[in-house]
């Protein structure tokens, strides 16, 4: 059974974008994709709610790679392991995708410093789906304003329902999302890893977390 928020993320719907819990790629996906991803999703959330949550680490959007694949936030199949554990839910006995395990840069970055911290930390986008380029399904774009309505009102359930300590926004996209929607939460705004931001996000995270360098 999915949980009430998953389904009001997969009944969204826009133009060129994919919604990972309603969608099926045509290229890429297994026939039942959209569930399996649906129910992960879910049983990670219905983990989030048991406990205390420290932060929730908010990105922009779905990639191609990574998000779109996995209907994970900031997680790509090279990782879907590790997410799962973290959470300790079962996954499905098979991948939803097609093929070898593809792996994304941004993903490999956060969730090598991830595996460091122990705190539970809940991943999210400001806007949940992945859009695209028109035409081009394997491309990422940025969310536009009607879009991003749509994602901050979930994003805002999102927090109500988990109450994190704290929320880190990656990257000035997600920053001003996550500032627009809250006023007595705190917020902590770290670099994007991509375009050269690798240094300073791990640097942030290492300060944020007192992680000890190897």
């Amino acid at each position: 059974m999915l949980h009430p928020l998953v389904e009001q993320v997969a009944s969204l719907q826009f133009d060129n974008c994919f919604n990972p819990y309603s969608d099926r790629c045509q290229v890429y996906d297994k026939y039942d994709a959209p569930r399996i991803r649906a129910l992960m999703l879910s049983a990670m959330l219905n983990k989030a709610i048991e406990e205390p949550v420290d932060a929730i680490w908010v990105g922009r959007d779905l990639g191609y790679r990574g998000g779109r694949r996995t209907g994970l936030a900031l997680t790509d199949e090279v990782n879907i392991i590790q997410h799962a554990k973290r959470w300790n839910i079962e996954l499905p006995n098979e991948r939803p995708t097609l093929g070898d395990a593809v792996a994304e840069r941004t993903a490999a970055i956060l969730w090598g410093m991830l595996n460091r911290i122990d705190s539970r930390i809940f991943l999210w986008n400001v806007f949940p789906l992945h859009p695209h380029e028109s035409g081009q399904p394997f491309s990422n774009r940025q969310h536009n304003s009607q879009e991003r309505r749509a994602g901050e009102e979930i994003l805002r359930e999102l927090i109500i329902l988990l109450r994190p300590n704290r929320i880190v926004a990656i990257g000035n996209d997600a920053a001003t999302a996550v500032q627009r929607l809250t006023r007595n939460q705190q917020v902590i705004s770290v670099r994007h890893p991509s375009y050269g931001g690798q240094t300073k996000f791990e640097t942030q995270i290492s300060e944020l977390y007192k992680i000890v360098s190897r």
